[in-house]
C-alpha cells in the first residue's frame, strides 16, 4: 500500500497533475531501480551527490556504482547491498517522475522525507508492510479527503483496495473520497447490501478500462466488451461484497446480506442519501466507486 498512498500523497499537495501521476504510472512496469534513487533512500548519498555522478557518466564511461565509489560517496559493500536490495515500489515512481522533468533528485528526496514522517515511517526498510503501519496511511488518506467516513465505511474501502491488489494489481493510486450527488455512468454495477446500515455500491468505468479491467481478473485477455466482460464486473464486485458481509460478521457479530448485481449503465446516478466517490487509478485508466449510505 505505500507505493498506492504515495501517489495520493504527491496529488493531494500539489506536487504533480493527475496526468503527469498517470503517465508515470504507466511507464512504471517497464522501469527499472536506478542506483541513485536507492542511495538517496538509504541514507549513503545526498541528492547533490547523486546528481555530481550522473553528470559524471556524461564524462567517463562507468557505471554510477563504480563512480560512487571512486568519489567516496559509498563503499563497494553498500553498493553491493543496494543492488541486491528489494526497494519499495514508490521509489521507483518517485524516479520516473525525476526521469520525465517532474521533480528534481532534491526534490524528491525532500518529499520522501517528508512523506515519511507524516506516517511515521521510522524504519526505512518499507518494503515490510506492518499493520501499524498501514492503519497510519489510510488514517491520513481519510484525513486528506476530509470525507466523514464510518469504522463500516473504512473497513470497506480498506478490503476494496486490499481486494483490487488482490484480483486486479497493484499498480493504482487511489484519489480522494468526495461527497457525491450526482454521477454520469458508462459501463456501472450497482449492488445493494443490507443490514443495519444498509448501502448501495456502484463501480464504474469506460469500456476500454472495464475490457482490461476483465482481463486481468479473469487471467485471460477480452479483445472487446462483451456479455463476458460485463459478467466480470457483476463477479468482482459480488465477491467483494461478499467479503465485506463475512468481515462485517466476523468483527461486528452482524448479520448482512447482499442483493444480485445490477447494471445501470450509460446513464446519471441521483442520490437523495449520502454518497461517497472515489476514484482509482491504474496503468489502464480510472476505476470509479460509489458508497450510497441509506437512513
Amino acid at each position: 500500500m505505500y507505493t498506492q498512498f504515495f501517489g495520493n500523497y504527491l496529488l493531494s499537495n500539489g506536487i504533480v497533475t493527475q496526468e503527469q501521476l498517470f503517465s508515470a504510472i504507466q511507464k512504471q512496469a517497464k522501469t527499472r531501480m536506478k542506483l541513485g534513487t536507492l542511495a538517496i533512500h538509504a541514507g549513503y548519498m545526498t541528492a547533490q551527490e547523486v546528481d555530481q555522478v550522473v553528470i559524471e557518466q556524461t564524462h567517463q564511461d562507468k557505471k554510477f556504482g563504480e563512480l560512487a565509489i571512486q568519489f567516496g560517496y559509498m563503499t563497494s559493500d553498500q553498493v553491493i547491498e543496494l543492488l541486491k536490495e528489494q526497494s519499495p515500489d514508490f521509489l521507483l515512481l518517485g524516479q520516473i517522475l525525476v526521469e520525465e522533468g517532474v521533480l528534481t533528485h532534491a526534490q524528491l528526496e525532500e518529499i520522501m522525507i517528508d512523506y515519511r514522517s507524516k506516517n511515521e515511517m521510522i524504519d526505512l526498510d518499507m518494503t515490510i508492510e506492518t499493520q501499524e503501519g498501514l492503519s497510519r496511511l489510510f488514517d491520513n488518506f481519510f484525513i486528506i479527503s476530509e470525507a466523514p467516513v464510518s469504522d463500516y465505511e473504512r473497513m470497506y474501502i480498506e478490503l476494496l483496495f486490499n481486494n483490487f491488489i488482490r484480483f486486479i494489481g497493484d499498480d493504482f493510486t487511489p484519489l480522494s473520497v468526495e461527497v457525491c450527488n450526482v454521477f454520469p455512468t458508462a459501463n456501472c454495477v450497482a449492488q445493494k447490501v443490507n443490514g443495519s446500515r444498509p448501502f448501495t455500491a456502484y463501480i464504474n468505468m469506460d469500456t476500454d478500462t472495464a475490457i482490461e479491467f476483465a482481463s486481468r481478473y479473469v487471467g485471460e485477455q477480452f479483445p472487446e466488451f462483451d456479455e463476458y466482460v460485463a459478467a466480470s464486473l457483476d463477479d468482482f464486485l459480488n465477491l467483494h461484497n461478499g467479503l465485506y458481509v463475512v468481515n462485517i460478521s466476523n468483527d461486528f457479530s452482524e448479520e448482512y446480506s447482499v442483493c444480485a448485481p445490477e447494471n445501470t449503465s450509460n446513464g446519471i446516478l441521483e442520490f437523495t442519501q449520502p454518497a461517497y466517490q472515489f476514484s482509482v487509478m491504474y496503468s489502464f485508466g480510472l476505476i470509479h466507486f460509489i458508497i450510497s449510505v441509506e437512513d
